[in-house]
């Protein structure tokens, strides 16, 4: 497991934040559930109201959010924080963590049963001292998408170094197959090959290094860049006019082999067309197959407030939804990857590259360490439309040293 420095700190004005919530009816709790992700909107419906029907003294009550980082940051500053939150394992989670105002889950037995692997991941985004302040409830993967009958047309099988890659992808143009479908009008579609080869490819210590000024993007990160262009350099020509929902249905219509996407893209795909026959593939980047890590991240972390208001009842639906038939439940609907061991997906194309996690081979999110304010998404789209490498890594160290320089990291609400 690869470990990697917090990019940030939050604000010190944040640390006063506290959790409020409101009663409701006589002898009723009434508990907030803050919570992200559209996508999953009635699956945690029906979990909560499951638990409303078997806790008549506690009344949860979903709030989905669009934009959650904004107004995360918003109600800490108001001291105003949700009873329950799911958020997003990433940078902003490690940065709130690491300023205090999160509950610690330590004494939690349940984190017995999570996957040391993907507690590993979220405590490496920043925690405070040694507490545990959140509780991962699903991850994901950030394992290719492959059209199974292109490939069973073409005697092709999935890449296990980075020789076999570029292979393949001779192989599939030669065939007259689109090998996949590149969208840079949307900068985020970036990262999931960007997060493969540089954790695969970066330096172990390299944030650490990075924090002492002991190693810099332009010193470290050319193999990166040459790998980022060598995907660009075959992939579709009209890449710079094509967005994320544009890839989907290509690769839903049978046009491209390749989803360059993780778990995460599998709902919106099959929604396009369920009869697909999936499979998904780590990326490597080298071309010894034994170093190749898979990219995961906690895609939903539970936590709530440091000092809620209603602790014993919110600490009763935490418990709930880390029940194992309640996350497998969540897996199954949404093509995610469970947290708890004894757990597998039910989807065939996680369960592919499930082996990943029994054995531990999995590390972090790259640009999870890279604080929002370095402009990472935008600068790379830049690069690989230019394909000016040196402007690339030069910039990035130019934002990370502006970053770097002040007392906190992207905390405006």
């Amino acid at each position: 497991m690869r470990r990697s420095a917090r990019a940030a700190t939050v604000a010190a004005t944040l640390l006063a934040a506290a959790a409020c919530s409101t009663a409701g009816g006589e002898g009723v709790v009434e508990l907030e559930f803050f919570q992200f992700k559209a996508e999953a909107f009635a699956t945690f419906n029906g979990l909560v109201e499951e638990f409303n029907a078997a806790h008549p003294d506690i009344r949860v009550m979903q709030n989905q959010v669009p934009d959650s980082e904004t107004a995360i940051r918003t109600r800490l500053v108001r001291e105003d924080l949700p009873d329950v939150m799911t958020l997003n394992g990433n940078a902003t989670f490690g940065e709130i963590a690491s300023a205090g105002v999160l509950y610690d889950f330590s004494d939690e037995a349940v984190l017995g049963d999570v996957s040391p692997a993907i507690l590993e991941i979220l405590t490496d985004l920043g925690r405070f001292e040694e507490q545990v302040n959140g509780i991962p409830f699903a991850s994901n993967a950030n394992a290719f998408i492959y059209n199974k009958e292109i490939f069973a047309e073409h005697g092709l099988e999935p890449p296990q170094t980075w020789s076999d890659f570029l292979t393949l992808v001779e192989e599939l143009e030669a065939a007259g197959v689109q090998p996949y479908t590149l969208t840079l009008v949307d900068a985020w579609t970036t990262m999931p090959y960007f997060n493969q080869l540089a954790a695969n490819l970066m330096p172990e210590d390299f944030f650490d290094e990075l924090a002492e000024d002991q190693t810099s993007f332009q010193e470290a990160f050319p193999p990166v860049a040459e790998a980022m262009l060598a995907i660009t350099d075959r992939a579709n020509p009209d890449a710079a006019g094509l967005g994320y929902d544009d890839g989907n249905r290509v690769f839903a219509n049978g046009e491209s082999a390749i989803l360059m996407h993780g778990s995460y893209v599998l709902p919106a795909v099959l929604a396009l067309n369920p009869d697909l026959d999936l499979g998904s593939f780590v990326l490597p980047a080298t071309d010894d197959p034994d170093e190749t890590l898979l990219v995961s991240g906690v895609d939903v972390v539970v936590t709530m407030g440091a000092n809620p208001q209603h602790e014993e009842e919110a600490l009763e639906f935490i418990r709930f939804l880390m029940e194992p038939e309640n996350i497998q439940r969540y897996v199954d609907e949404q093509s995610a990857v469970p947290t708890l061991e004894g757990l597998e997906p039910s989807d065939p194309t996680v369960a592919e590259i499930f082996p990943f996690f029994e054995q531990e081979r999995v590390t972090s999110y790259v640009d999870h360490s890279i604080p929002p304010a370095v402009n990472l998404q935008p600068l790379t789209q830049a690069f690989l439309l230019s394909g000016n490498a040196d402007r690339w890594l030069r910039e990035l160290d130019e934002e990370w040293d502006k970053v770097a320089a002040r007392s906190s990291f992207g905390t405006e609400p």
